[in-house]
């Protein structure tokens, strides 16, 4: 007789895998109806968290219990409150707040719920199921993107100063640079720096704009150019290219990087932001999914890889090039633009 062993055989990491996905989900319904904002320094009952958001209780009350089993709510004689990380991170006025952070946003998990669960579609047809392409955006569609884009670019800006030395450089250019948040915290840090954010001629109008609103227009200009095509004009210090190689098909990531050569000064400085990807293509484990997620809206096979970016930059021109972090998660690759002999 067989001995029947599936119960050996359970399927333990399946489950854990499917059910670890909602906690995900709780988080994202919580921030989005404010709860931990409302528990900030209370504790409050379920009733009362219901009559003030004016929804039924035995509703909210579901959604209550399962953020204390996910470990971001206190419960306490059937009263809530926030955990010491929920009060520091998901609370908007906190200066921990994740809500710029590129994995944590409420509107970029959405996005990348909704695109995760078209992934299969996407291999089958082979192409994006949900494409996002700037160029083809409205204007009143890219101001509502770079409303929370902003945040994001403010802050690795603001990081990128306080981790590195800039203080001998006079110039900088912002490779699509978008709303140009990069720029303005850049500056506002080190204001002996005059930055130049270089985009599409659909996305400058837009970047002045924010410019302005920011009064950054004595420290920031704005110049219409196309990185991947060129050429470029000017001549810079240092060139930080953030979220641009990641979008770029490979052929356009390494004319990118010749064209942006181009214009960066003999000894010159180019810091690439964003998704970087190990050589074995298995970590950092973000890196992995936000790849997979990614193939249902780009058209292209990024993130790319440590050796696939030290390559192109070889290419282009760069030297001393190395790989390093920032903390609010953005890789960086650092590389110098060789000296003229």
């Amino acid at each position: 007789m067989v001995e029947n062993t599936s119960a050996q055989f359970e399927p333990k990491l399946i489950k854990k895998i499917v059910m670890d996905a909602y906690p995900a989900f709780a988080m994202l319904a919580g921030v989005n109806l404010d709860l931990f904002t409302m528990l900030k320094g209370k504790t409050m009952s379920a009733q009362q968290m219901a009559d003030t958001l004016g929804v039924r209780t035995d509703k909210l009350e579901t959604l209550l219990y399962a953020l204390v089993a996910a470990g971001l709510l206190n419960l306490e004689d059937a009263n809530f409150s926030n955990t010491i990380e929920t009060t520091h991170h998901l609370i908007p006025d906190e200066s921990g707040f994740v809500g710029n952070h590129p994995f944590l946003n409420p509107l970029i998990l959405s996005w990348n719920f909704q695109a995760a669960l078209k992934t299969a579609e996407t291999i089958r047809i082979g192409e994006p199921q949900m494409p996002y392409d700037f160029s083809s955006r409205s204007e009143e569609e890219l101001m509502r993107d770079f409303q929370w884009t902003q945040l994001i670019a403010l802050r690795a800006g603001r990081e990128l100063v306080t981790k590195y030395d800039f203080s001998s450089f006079h110039t900088l250019v912002d490779m699509g640079g978008g709303p140009g948040g990069l720029s303005i915290a850049v500056t506002e840090q080190l204001p002996h720096i005059q930055a130049t954010v270089m985009d599409l001629p659909s996305i400058t109008p837009i970047t002045q704009r924010f410019i302005e609103e920011a009064g950054a227009t004595d420290r920031v200009r704005v110049k219409t150019g196309d990185v991947v095509t060129g050429p470029l004009t000017g001549s810079y210090d240092v060139a930080i290219l953030r979220a641009l190689i990641q979008v770029l098909k490979p052929d356009q990531a390494r004319h990118t990087l010749k064209n942006v050569s181009s214009i960066i000064k003999s000894g010159g400085m180019i810091y690439i932001l964003g998704h970087i990807l190990d050589d074995s293509r298995i970590s950092p484990h973000e890196e992995v999914w936000h790849r997979l997620s990614s193939i249902n809206y780009y058209d292209v096979p990024a993130p790319y890889t440590e050796e696939e970016h030290r390559r192109w930059l070889t290419e282009a021109g760069f030297v001393r090039i190395r790989r390093d972090r920032l903390p609010n998660s953005d890789g960086i690759m650092i590389a110098q633009k060789s000296v003229a002999p």
